[in-house]
């Protein structure tokens, strides 16, 4: 039950009645009356579960873009419904204005419209719908909350999409120039030729130069059907933030990139992520919209504050096959968790892949290192002097046995470009 805000003004009018009667039974005598009115209007009040609630659905969405719920009222009774209705979420839904007065006729039916912008990743619910009538005397409502299921997913925002075409017009250009075959690592077969000055004599085939007047070259070009497995790290390393962001998000921003460039290059994806256990693998074998399925199984991850297993990350990669791949691997270049936990593995998956490390960098490390305006800040800048060393110690461990390491405060972008200069060099 709840009462309106006519309840306090009738009995302010009984100071009328007092000044005309000055005695205590007045005043007791109208206070009961008042509360007779409002126990007749709650008994008259139509329950809230007379008007007929229903959600449309919404979807997904990425985080940062709005969204709009939708409740259908419907007044199924023979009387007029008036009163409220609130439309309750999670609060990192962001739902605003979601207070929807009523007033219907027998019949009739209302669209409740209420904005939301999410600000978490994943499945976002709504909490429930409540549902408050008054009576017809308008001094007291019926009120009750019901459960109508609702969900917004939030995707990752994908803020890299602005470097997709110019990542893909380098690659149409690097496919223009495959035209001029070379030999090398990460080559097939093409065809053959006549043996032209300048010609590596490795390229000659002479089997087929026996059969011919001249000197016949192999050529080779590039291969497209190579395989790219990304590796993110959800343990404790990635709830870390760069600024605003977590470093889990800016991760996923460089895998989504990457996965784009890689599969309009005509390569494999595959998807593996995990702390201590795997928390998502997948296969992109021939998918269109990979950025969007990549984002459907990034949308729930969350930072797990726990040790990664990277002998089961691994096991995880191995499982999607024994052919030569490029593993990237978005995990922060923390040393500690990288030389105790990752550095025993590296060596199994660089005896069979190429091992790309992708780290976000944090830009307040430089500038704590540079900044030495007094006592507190140069023990400050010492400090950080001593972190920088050490991620560079450990850099030239993960480089010494093979692994790519790439530590860049805007990720997205350096890993696309090191893909890109991978492909051109045909090591993949």
């Amino acid at each position: 039950m709840a009462i309106t805000g006519r309840v306090p003004l009738l009995l302010l009018l009984g100071v009328v009645a007092v000044l005309l009667r000055p005695e205590a039974s007045t005043a007791w005598l109208w206070v009961l009356a008042v509360g007779i009115l409002v126990g007749v209007d709650v008994l008259l009040a139509p329950a809230p579960t007379s008007l007929s609630v229903d959600r449309r659905p919404i979807g997904s969405l990425r985080l940062g873009d709005p969204a709009t719920s939708v409740l259908v009222a419907t007044n199924g009774t023979r009387r007029r419904l008036t009163g409220v209705a609130r439309d309750a979420w999670q609060p990192t839904a962001g739902a605003r204005d979601n207070r929807h007065r009523l007033a219907l006729a027998p019949g009739d039916r209302v669209l409740l419209r209420t904005p939301l912008l999410p600000r978490r990743r994943g499945d976002l619910r709504a909490v429930g719908v409540t549902v408050r009538l008054r009576g017809p005397l308008g001094l007291a409502s019926r009120q009750g909350t019901r459960r109508v299921d609702g969900t917004v997913r939030a995707l990752p925002p994908f803020e890299a999409r602005k470097h997709l075409p110019s990542r893909l017009a380098r690659l149409r250009d690097l496919d223009g120039r495959a035209a001029v075959r070379v030999r090398g690592q990460g080559t097939e077969f093409d065809s053959l030729r006549e043996y032209v000055r300048g010609d590596d004599v490795r390229s000659i085939d002479w089997r087929a130069s026996a059969r011919s007047r001249n000197v016949v070259v192999r050529t080779w070009q590039p291969e497209r059907d190579r395989r790219v497995v990304l590796v993110l790290d959800t343990s404790r390393t990635s709830a870390g933030r760069i600024g605003d962001v977590p470093r889990l998000d800016s991760a996923m921003d460089a895998a989504l990139l990457l996965a784009s460039l890689a599969s309009r290059a005509g390569d494999r994806v595959d998807f593996v992520a995990g702390d201590r256990r795997v928390r998502g693998r997948l296969r992109f074998a021939g998918a269109r919209d990979i950025a969007a399925r990549l984002q459907e199984a990034m949308a729930d991850l969350e930072p797990v504050i726990a040790e990664a297993d990277w002998d089961g990350l691994a096991g995880a990669v191995t499982g999607f096959g024994r052919q030569r791949a490029l593993v990237v691997l978005l995990t922060p270049l923390e040393p500690a968790a990288v030389e105790e936990g990752l550095l025993p593995v590296l060596p199994t998956l660089t005896r069979r892949h190429r091992v790309v490390l992708a780290s976000v960098r944090d830009p307040e490390l430089e500038r704590l290192a540079t900044t030495r305006d007094g006592l507190d800040q140069v023990y400050d800048a010492a400090a950080a002097e001593q972190v920088i060393a050490r991620r560079r110690h450990t850099a030239g461990l993960l480089r010494a046995l093979g692994v790519d390491v790439l530590d860049a405060g805007d990720l997205p972008p350096v890993l696309a470009d090191h893909y890109l200069s991978l492909k051109a060099r045909g090591l993949l």
